[in-house]
């Protein structure tokens, strides 16, 4: 026997389990660099892909607008900013620069954020020259084109009026955009809310190239690479980090070549092999994904892409804060069942795509092929059950229930971290 370790809130999950059962990781942890983030940047800067320095890109131009990632994600700008803002410098001493904060469809960053994530100097020197986006302001976005699917393109003003319109970022596996990074700075990151609804339809959603580690034939990361297009994203610089959120790697140029480059290298660590089972026990990652019920979905797909058909997924998650979103939380919890909501989504037009429908209806795809039961707090026991899943307080009583179900013999796979690995072929 040997016992496996699942991530819960900042503690963990033990279970004892055959010494052959699988157990899906990922090696991120084994990436590591000797050398310092900042230094990792000016590296990629200096031999840009597909795409001439962002030096000689800044020659001539009067601005040049840096869109820069929100709260929400931990991307290391103190790494990243400063070589970018020496460079287009260096190209053009006298370049006015605006920070634009890709807030997507998440509240606005606050002046207590942004100065946690840029550092007191460089809060010091831009901060008159910071835009958060509000994809909730048509006033304040514009127009530039119209999707492949059909929505209109809008974005951003401060983003389309830009001379030279460049980005930061960092990659990681997402669960229907394929990975994070590149486009993602346009849309979601500055587009409309009108956008992004349609973007995130229900139709894209249901797409089996709508999942982790999936971008090729993903109609979502193709409409976000036609959004940055036609805002005229000409260079990015995404870098990857490790489990401690370090800079370990860094892809700066062409929008699209040098986030693929990003994308091949990270996923040579975080990609792993379906091991079919008839239980499958995954987990959110502990703190602080694990925090809410809304985040669930991520860890949860990572079960659905190796459990059997008709098999059964644990989910341990804390959701110490809750649903994370009550049109989230109500949009299940009121329907009549898992497939009549599911079956709603799917009618539902991308015109009139709602806030979160994307969540429930990942949720509700797997729950209406899976028994799933939820190990979270106490206090949420409610909750979870209004999510039309099996409340468990223990990992052990979740286990027992989900052999009683499945058998004695059922076959088993483990899942340690699911929103850390991309489970495919």
């Amino acid at each position: 026997m040997k016992t496996v370790n699942f991530l819960y809130g900042q503690t963990a999950f033990s279970l004892d389990v055959p010494d052959d059962t699988p157990v899906l990781t990922s090696h991120v942890d084994e990436l590591k660099s000797d050398k310092p983030g900042i230094a990792i940047v000016e590296e990629a800067l200096q031999h840009p892909i597909d795409s001439p320095l962002l030096s000689e890109l800044a020659k001539g131009k009067p601005d040049c607008t840096i869109i820069i990632s929100d709260h929400t994600r931990p991307v290391p700008s103190q790494d990243i900013l400063p070589p970018m803002i020496a460079q287009l410098r260096q190209g053009n001493p006298d370049i006015k620069i605006t920070l634009l904060v890709a807030t997507g469809y998440h509240r606005p960053t606050t002046v207590e954020e942004l100065r946690g994530k840029l550092g007191d100097s460089l809060y010091e020197e831009f901060k008159d020259n910071i835009v958060v986006h509000n994809a909730h302001d048509p006033s304040t976005n514009v127009k530039v084109g119209v999707l492949p699917s059909g929505p209109d393109c809008i974005i951003d003003k401060v983003a389309a009026s830009a001379s030279l319109l460049v980005s930061e970022g960092f990659i990681e596996p997402h669960f229907f955009a394929g990975f994070s990074g590149g486009r993602k700075s346009i849309l979601p990151g500055v587009a409309d809310a009108v956008t992004v609804m349609g973007n995130h339809c229900s139709k894209f959603i249901d797409s089996p190239y709508a999942r982790t580690g999936i971008i090729d034939k993903n109609p979502i990361h193709e409409d976000m690479v036609a959004a940055a297009k036609m805002a005229k994203l000409v260079f990015i610089c995404n870098v990857v980090i490790d489990e401690d959120k370090k800079t370990v790697a860094a892809f700066a140029g062409n929008l699209e070549t040098a986030h693929r480059q990003g994308v091949d290298f990270l996923s040579r660590y975080c990609v792993v092999k379906p091991a079919p089972a008839d239980i499958v026990i995954t987990t959110n990652g502990g703190y602080p994904l694990d925090q809410n019920a809304y985040q669930c979905p991520k860890g949860l797909s990572a079960g659905e892409a190796t459990v059997k058909e008709g098999g059964c997924i644990i989910m341990l998650a804390t959701c110490s804060d809750g649903t994370g979103g009550d049109s989230y939380y109500h949009s299940i919890a009121d329907a009549e069942s898992v497939d009549a909501f599911y079956q709603q989504c799917l009618a539902t037009a991308q015109e009139d795509t709602v806030p979160d429908q994307w969540c429930s209806q990942i949720w509700c795809r797997i729950l209406r092929k899976h028994k799933v039961f939820f190990v979270a707090d106490k206090e949420q026991k409610d909750m979870v059950n209004g999510l039309k899943a099996e409340y468990c307080e223990t990992l052990d009583e979740a286990y027992a229930k989900a052999r009683a179900l499945m058998g004695e013999n059922a076959s088993l796979t483990c899942i340690p971290n699911g929103v850390s690995v991309v489970v495919k072929d």
